[in-house]
């Protein structure tokens, strides 16, 4: 057995967990450890994540697999060189559908905001850092600062700005050559986020490749997805990384990065035509016509004098029972002190995911199944609402071991819904809808503890929102918070200190949503979203400050409204910047025709105070040939406000908003 083999297998073991279903806002028993089921009955059978013994049962099993779920295969059209589904979609903050693959993670911070790690020799200023869900556990993002330097990435093109200054002083063309002689051009490779440790730069994308068929999908060239940047003089590129398939997230603690890619057998597969059995017919004799090997992700390691390629060892790879073969998960260790980025020590589960939370020593990857409500085949009530949890151990560097899996009923949102504290799970999700919010619908908090190789239910408390479907959550310590919308938003306070008896403790009910919630510190939460008439037609960006410093009374002090507004900061919170030292908060703002006509496209800066939220100004780009440049994010470094589109960094003072500097990009 390999060593990749042998990690798996001294990882994984038998994982028995019950997916509780719920009614009501009640809050259930807790499950007794290691018995499933107990605390509430219809629980979904037991599942295991178990080791293939070699190739040849992992090819048997692979293939009985998909056999076994042909409606996987055929619903789920997937891009077998993207690794991409079709139809499949979420449910963005304003209400519509968009596509899971665009759905931004999101991402928040405590209210100190986070921090990069500095280089060795520079003296940071003072400054904030990408916002991120958890402290000191950074995201990828199209900008990064260590405090003196601003690095960006836009359309391929990596840029150093010097922040004293106010000068460019790095630029670097990211795309790879296409030298595999494939029909793609350098364009295809999207790296639009990074990740800074040092004087590293990890650029994180997608390189996207079309699928022509009657071409052998093994002839398609592996796309590099992570290139690793020098920028210690320079720029210069000094390693890439390409899997096969398609980068789900990643996240950094220190050095080390943990990315989590998602890929699709690499198998030739029939057009669907004729009858649904011919196709049927056709689907079997391509899956039985596969090769183990057309399962495994591939991948190459470009360290600047060689390039090896090479494929996950197929004895090192994991499943749970119920597996539909369609997908491969992948988590990758890169640790960027050391400067080449090597093969990533990878660790391969046969099963899908969508969503990654990490608090630094655990790592988990969510699988909700949401494809299963877009096919044709079977009705949608018939679908599985549940959604699987695989937690890593990332306490250490290396490769990360699994230690347990879980599942729930309801489909998560985003990584917001789920939060590590004290050695407990807290999962938010709705069940009962499908695209939008019906009468079924209702949302539950669970608490899950791991026993041994599973995850159980210790507590939850479920019937939020009845009719609605969740549209934020946060976790701040022992206590959730939760938004469901429909018509009006119900902003749910959770008392989660007693992992095994959750409890909903206050509601407030106002017009429209928060779309995202942020902790400000005091007993304070601010929220960013749409209001609404009474009837929920959206209406606007709103800011709420909301007070929960009682959580029996959650109140809203204060509201900020841009009729016809639209932020990104609505579904993607990396455009979201609250500096609590001041209360200055900054977010991109569309003013849309019909509007209040006083604002364009550009950033809001507001003054958050105890109970008020006020106006500072707004910041607009110098406009170009394309119009006035779309603002995506904005930092502060030393006491300026900088912001970011694809036309260059602006410094403006944050006290009324006005331009100090403007470095266009060249």
């Amino acid at each position: 057995m390999s060593r990749s083999a042998a990690a798996i297998a001294a990882a994984v073991g038998v994982v028995t967990v019950a997916a509780l279903t719920g009614c009501g806002a009640r809050s259930a028993s807790p499950a007794k450890p290691g018995v499933p089921g107990t605390g509430d009955a219809g629980a979904p059978a037991a599942y295991r994540l178990v080791s293939f013994t070699d190739c040849d049962s992992a090819l048997e099993g692979l293939r009985t697999a998909a056999r076994n779920n042909l409606r996987a295969w055929g619903a789920r059209r997937l891009d077998f060189a993207g690794g991409r589904a079709e139809g499949g979609t979420a449910v963005d903050s304003a209400g519509e559908g968009v596509p899971n693959a665009a759905a931004p993670p999101g991402a928040a911070a405590d209210s100190a905001g986070a921090r990069e790690a500095n280089p060795a020799g520079k003296e940071a200023g003072d400054h904030s850092g990408t916002n991120t869900h958890e402290a000191g556990v950074d995201e990828p993002d199209l900008v990064k600062t260590d405090g003196k330097r601003i690095i960006t990435v836009q359309g391929g093109v990596l840029r150093v700005v010097d922040a004293a200054s106010r000068t460019q002083v790095g630029k670097l063309d990211v795309r790879p050559a296409n030298t595999s002689g494939t029909d793609f051009a350098p364009d295809t490779y999207h790296m639009n986020e990074m990740l800074l440790a040092g004087d590293k730069v990890l650029l994180i994308g997608n390189g996207y490749q079309p699928y022509y068929p009657g071409r052998r999908p093994d002839a398609v060239a592996i796309t590099p997805q992570l290139t690793l940047v020098d920028i210690s003089g320079a720029p210069r590129v000094v390693g890439r990384f390409g899997m096969s398939g398609g980068l789900i997230d990643a996240r950094q603690v220190g050095p080390v990065v943990r990315v989590v890619m998602r890929s699709a057998p690499e198998i030739e597969m029939p057009t669907q035509a004729g009858t649904p059995d011919a196709y049927t017919a056709a689907l079997v004799g391509a899956i039985n016509k596969a090769d183990v090997s057309d399962w495994l992700p591939r991948y190459s390691v470009d360290d600047g004098t060689t390039i090896r390629t090479g494929r996950v060892d197929c004895s090192a790879v994991a499943h749970p029972i119920d597996y539909t073969a369609a997908s491969m998960l992948t988590v990758l260790t890169f640790d960027l002190s050391k400067g080449a980025l090597g093969d990533g020590e990878p660790v391969t589960v046969a099963a899908d995911g969508e969503t990654v939370y990490s608090n630094g020593p655990s790592l988990y990857v969510a699988n909700d199944q949401r494809w299963r409500m877009y096919a044709d085949e079977k009705p949608a009530q018939d679908a599985q609402v549940r959604t699987e949890f695989y937690k890593f151990d990332t306490s250490k560097p290396g490769r990360p071991a699994f230690v347990a899996g879980g599942a729930v009923d309801g489909w998560l949102l985003n990584q917001y819904s789920m939060s590590e504290w004290n050695g407990h799970l807290r999962v938010a999700t709705t069940t009962g809808f499908r695209g939008e919010a019906t009468t079924e619908g209702e949302s539950t908090v669970y608490v899950l503890r791991q026993h041994g190789k599973a995850l159980d239910v210790a507590g939850k408390v479920s019937g939020l929102g009845k009719g609605e479907r969740i549209y934020s959550v946060r976790f701040v310590g022992g206590t959730g918070y939760v938004v469901t919308f429909r018509q009006t938003d119900p902003l749910y306070t959770v008392d989660l200190r007693d992992p095994t008896k959750p409890a909903v403790t206050g509601e407030l009910k106002i017009t429209g949503y928060s779309a995202y919630l942020h902790p400000a510190g005091d007993g304070r939460l601010l929220g960013i979203g749409q209001e609404a008439s009474a009837q929920g037609r959206a209406q606007g960006t709103q800011i709420s400050l909301f007070d929960v410093s009682d959580p029996t009374k959650p109140d809203r002090l204060a509201q900020y409204h841009v009729k016809g507004g639209h932020s990104e900061a609505e579904f993607d919170p990396h455009a979201f910047l609250y500096w609590p030292q001041t209360g200055l908060l900054v977010v991109p703002l569309q003013d849309v025709k019909g509007g209040s006509g006083d604002r364009g496209v550009g950033a809001l800066v507001l003054r958050v105070g105890d109970g008020t939220i006020s106006d500072v100004g707004f910041v607009e780009h110098p406009r170009g040939r394309d119009g006035i440049p779309t603002i995506r994010r904005s930092l502060m470094i030393d006491g300026t406000l900088w912001t970011v589109s694809n036309a260059g960094l602006l410094a403006s003072d944050p006290g009324n908003a006005t331009q100090r500097a403007w470095v266009p990009f060249n």
